[in-house]
């Protein structure tokens, strides 16, 4: 919990402090004229504040919606004014910046609204664009025919991404023509009010393949008997610590999220799954590889940190794992960690993209 005040509350207000008194210095505007933009400024910022302590659910579902999206996308855009500042900041040290860009400057405020403008519009454009990745699965031992398999991560569907996005998803999904299909965690954002509102369920029962998930950490924010209601009326078989077999050649056992404490291990879950040519395991967090490698695992495919959404968050997930984004191997055992195809916050994505991948176990 402190690590969620310190990241959500007390940095993005520590910037906006930052941001708000930059803005007051570059503008070329009277101190009324100030005064305005930074109570419009402000409103974002309310948002994002309100999103976490009120939450959306109490407002109709509009109104939630406008508060979600304009409150998140508010940190993705304080968070580049900040290095934008930061950045002057030091070049006006060094003396590459001239002081009067900073002081009530028509070009530096012209050149950053621009600027920021569009690099988030590309963002935007950027999250919307989904990538489809193709890669080969090889099975030790002959399989009566090729299995396609569509695997995809966190989708966080709720109040941004909604009904019609997910429609356009299942169309995807199904153009790949699929065998089975695969989610690993995070299908639901948070809440269950926009799911149910918008009657999400029906858009997963058009998927025309069998579908099996497991469930991530905003599957248990949601409520986790909630989320199992919604995944039954979806179509969705979820594997929490247990696993189903494919034509009796492929094996996929889903683990429960590592938010519920004493979950199966993996060598567990392994030893109790029926022995076929191949085995995927989806394990939502991509924590301790080597567990996996170890118990014989084909292939676990994994979400959860979205490549950090945005650079250079995404060099923070490099450090903090060992595998933040795409392939990997470890001793006989294949790796894919996902960007996922949705988004938590805010519809931006700079120096990551949004994907879904499709396999062909041979």
């Amino acid at each position: 919990m402190k690590l969620w005040f310190f990241i959500f509350f007390l940095l993005p207000l520590l910037g906006f402090v930052y941001v708000v008194w930059h803005v007051w210095q570059i503008l070329p505007l009277s101190p009324v004229w100030k005064s305005a933009a930074v109570a419009l400024m402000s409103l974002p910022v309310v948002c994002l504040f309100s999103h976490f302590l009120i939450g959306p659910d109490s407002l109709p579902l509009v109104a939630g919606r406008i508060v979600y999206e304009v409150g998140t996308s508010s940190l993705f855009v304080l968070l580049y004014l900040v290095m934008i500042f930061l950045f002057l900041d030091l070049g006006r040290l060094v003396r590459l910046v001239p002081s009067s860009f900073l002081h009530h400057s028509v070009t530096g405020s012209v050149g950053i609204m621009l600027f920021v403008c569009v690099l988030f519009i590309y963002a935007n454009a950027n999250y919307r664009d989904k990538q489809m990745r193709t890669m080969e699965l090889r099975a030790a031992r002959p399989l009566a025919s090729p299995l396609r398999i569509v695997m995809l991560s966190d989708m966080h569907i709720g109040y941004h991404n909604t009904a019609k996005e997910i429609e356009r998803w299942v169309d995807m999904i199904n153009a790949a023509s699929p065998n089975v299909v695969l989610i690993v965690g995070d299908i639901i954002d948070g809440s269950m009010k926009p799911l149910r509102e918008e009657n999400m369920a029906a858009c997963f029962r058009r998927i025309k393949a069998p579908v099996y998930a497991c469930p991530g950490n905003h599957e248990y924010y949601a409520g986790i008997a909630d989320a199992k209601k919604f995944f039954r009326e979806a179509g969705i078989t979820l594997l929490c610590d247990s696993s189903v077999t494919i034509g009796g050649e492929l094996t996929i056992i889903g683990r429960d999220d590592r938010s519920r404490a004493g979950r199966k291990s993996v060598a567990q879950l392994v030893k109790e799954a029926p022995k076929t040519k191949y085995t995927i395991l989806l394990d939502h967090q991509p924590y301790h590889l080597d567990r996996s490698a170890r118990a014989g695992v084909d292939f676990q495919f994994s979400g959860h940190t979205h490549y950090g959404q945005v650079w250079p968050v995404s060099w923070i997930e490099d450090a903090l794992y060992e595998n933040a984004y795409g392939s990997m191997r470890k001793g006989n055992t294949d790796f894919y960690v996902s960007s996922g195809i949705g988004i938590w916050g805010g519809k931006f994505r700079i120096g990551t993209s949004s994907e879904y991948v499709v396999a062909v176990l041979r």
